[in-house]
């Protein structure tokens, strides 16, 4: 496996942490900063948040760079972010890290799946991108467990601090093996958006975001949903995340293989009319333990079997655009992250229980099937496959 692939991985290790970890540990960064589990809550949305805003903002100012330059600067935003949210003494200093630390994200990705996909051999770009995106999985088989123990045993301030060294080892590893790549063809601010003036590349965000928001609804709050109705007891929640760790390794790698055989958009389509499946299936019987565990994995194992297809689907609408198109379907993964925090804690706020949150999570995901639905119809239309 070439080394450059594999440090694309680590940055996306990083930022699997970084997204996913905080889920974990709401209970103990709600009594550091003294707020309620809804409130904490927010800190999801405010990375998500950073990512909306940082995405454009990182590939309108350095789009005619070269995009192993692009890389630098990204990790370089990871850095601090995680090292001011590991020093966070209050919820404000928290939301503004997390904003900050979210910032990269979508760029990384953005820049990723073109870099991927210029390393990669003939025919084999969805593998190239999920050996890439395989670290954000790992770090979730792993990372977030590990996490998730050191957060309820130590402190939730050294999953932040390991965060600060990685991305510190993952800016070296970029300059060492990242080879000196030229930048795309130089496009004017308005020809970055040019691409949308079509439907299919809004097919594409309105897919992603529905359907990560949908699954974001109840994943937000897996820790308590978890413990609280299916019974589970808190020691065991590290081992509930190895066990969604390993749904999301499995997942990336079936995402790979299956968008490299099949058109990407009835992958997605289908693994969506799953999960919104899984999803009514855990607002119905989430009190019995081993079945909401199970359906835990199966969500866990859609959502990221959808990323190499979702990928390559808004890359091949945004010609002209890449690093654009990709960090506009990061916004919407990122942007339906914050809105399925949000109306995911309606439920709770209301004091109606956490069950809820997953039959809200069904309907939006369904919104989802139905986007990319509509854009196999339109390829069907035109004669298109992607």
């Amino acid at each position: 496996m070439k080394r450059s692939l594999i440090t694309l991985s680590l940055g996306t290790f990083g930022l699997g942490v970084a997204e996913f970890s905080v889920m974990s540990v709401l209970p103990n960064l709600a009594d550091s900063f003294g707020i309620s589990i809804t409130q904490a809550g927010h800190l999801i949305s405010a990375y998500a948040l950073g990512v909306c805003v940082g995405a454009p903002l990182i590939v309108l100012f350095a789009r005619n760079w070269k995009l192993n330059n692009i890389l630098k600067l990204i990790m370089s935003i990871f850095v601090v972010g995680h090292f001011i949210m590991a020093l966070s003494t209050n919820y404000a200093m928290g939301m503004l890290a997390r904003f900050i630390s979210g910032m990269p994200h979508g760029a990384y990705f953005g820049t990723g799946v073109i870099v991927a996909n210029r390393l990669a051999e003939e025919g084999k770009s969805a593998v190239a991108v999920s050996i890439m995106v395989m670290g954000m999985a790992i770090s979730n088989l792993l990372g977030v467990p590990f996490g998730s123990w050191i957060g309820q045993n130590l402190s939730w301030r050294f999953i932040f601090s390991f965060n600060t060294i990685w991305g510190l080892i993952t800016l070296m590893c970029i300059v060492k093996f990242i080879p000196e790549m030229a930048a795309l063809p130089h496009t004017d601010f308005k020809g970055q958006f040019r691409f949308l003036k079509r439907p299919e590349p809004w097919l594409v965000i309105l897919g992603t975001m529905f359907g990560n928001g949908g699954t974001f609804c109840w994943l937000s709050y897996i820790n308590p949903l978890m413990t609280e109705v299916s019974g589970f007891s808190s020691a065991t929640i590290p081992v509930l995340m190895f066990v969604a760790g390993c749904g999301m390794c499995i997942g990336n790698y079936l995402g790979g293989v299956l968008a490299d055989r099949f058109a990407h958009a009835k992958v997605a389509m289908f693994t969506q009319l799953t999960m919104s499946v899984a999803l009514i299936l855990v607002f119905l019987f989430a009190q019995i333990s081993w079945f909401s565990a199970v359906m835990m994995f199966v969500c866990t194992t859609g959502l990221f079997t959808l990323s190499s297809p979702q990928q390559l689907l808004i890359m091949h609408q945004s010609k002209g655009s890449e690093l654009m198109g990709g960090a506009m379907v990061q916004i919407a993964f990122n942007f339906g992250n914050a809105l399925g925090a949000y109306f995911g804690g309606v439920p709770i706020a209301l004091g109606l229980g956490y069950k809820p949150s997953s039959a809200i999570g069904a309907v939006v995901v369904l919104l989802g099937f139905a986007s990319f639905f509509m854009l196999n119809q339109l390829f069907k239309k035109k004669n298109t496959t992607c």
